[in-house]
């Protein structure tokens, strides 16, 4: 019973410590998520409907995993059933919360993606506004027009309207192996960034996805050895 016991605890040493690990990999992943600089195309204002929104609640379980695996690492070394019972706890929590936003996550799944299109379709005015939020919003847009060779939002280089001529370079189409179009006396290109954006933004979504499913299996494992680990200690 002691080795079994021995095999179970250093099992759990090692366990904690990829857990700990999988906690920073997964914040570190949300983290550069959440500040990439395309991120701003999406921003409408609005906390609650913004499509990042699971990126956020990513950060908090990456920050959650990374104390709960401390937590079950002191629990093993200390052979503390307290311990070891609120890091079982706390990890049949979250992966129960994991569950209930998977099963939201499909259920809203058409609502995000209509969210998706008001806000880039909303955003469109921002490029031929002169305001401090309206330049921010092109700076990013001309990044991602240089980035994807694309230009404008939706409908090309007339979302620019006014502030066209003076936003084009990150448009200007100086290649035969892009489609290209006339605009105001302008070589630009002719497709528009809509369809780059949300390949981006699906791209981040299915990173997010498969950490979470990667994570469930390490939160089941997690479950078995701190409840083994706690029982055969209660059976000394």
């Amino acid at each position: 019973m002691a080795g079994v016991s021995g095999c179970i605890k250093y099992s759990m040493f090692l366990f904690n410590f990829l857990f700990w690990l999988c906690g920073i990999l997964i914040l570190g992943t949300a983290i550069w998520i959440r500040v990439n600089k395309d991120k701003e195309i999406l921003n409408t204002g609005n906390s609650v409907t913004s499509p990042y929104i699971s990126v956020n609640i990513l950060i908090a379980v990456g920050s959650i995993v990374m104390i709960l695996g401390f937590l079950g690492y002191c629990g093993a070394v200390r052979e503390s059933r307290c311990l070891l019972l609120l890091f079982f706890i706390g990890l049949l929590l979250i992966l129960l919360l994991q569950v209930a936003a998977g099963v939201l996550g499909a259920t809203f799944r058409s609502d995000s993606e209509r969210i998706l299109n008001e806000t880039l379709y909303k955003n469109i005015k921002l490029l031929s506004e002169t305001d401090e939020k309206a330049q921010a919003f092109q700076e990013v847009l001309a990044t991602i027009q240089d980035k994807f060779k694309c230009c404008g939002l939706v409908n090309g280089a007339a979302d620019w309207g006014k502030n066209f001529q003076q936003n084009f370079k990150s448009c200007e189409c100086t290649s035969l192996s892009y489609s290209c179009v006339i605009y105001e006396g302008r070589n630009v290109y002719k497709q528009p960034c809509i369809s780059f954006i949300k390949e981006t933004v699906a791209k981040h979504f299915l990173i997010v996805i498969g950490i979470a499913f990667g994570l469930l299996f390490i939160e089941v494992l997690g479950l078995v050895f701190s409840m083994v680990l706690y029982c055969q200690i209660g059976s000394k």
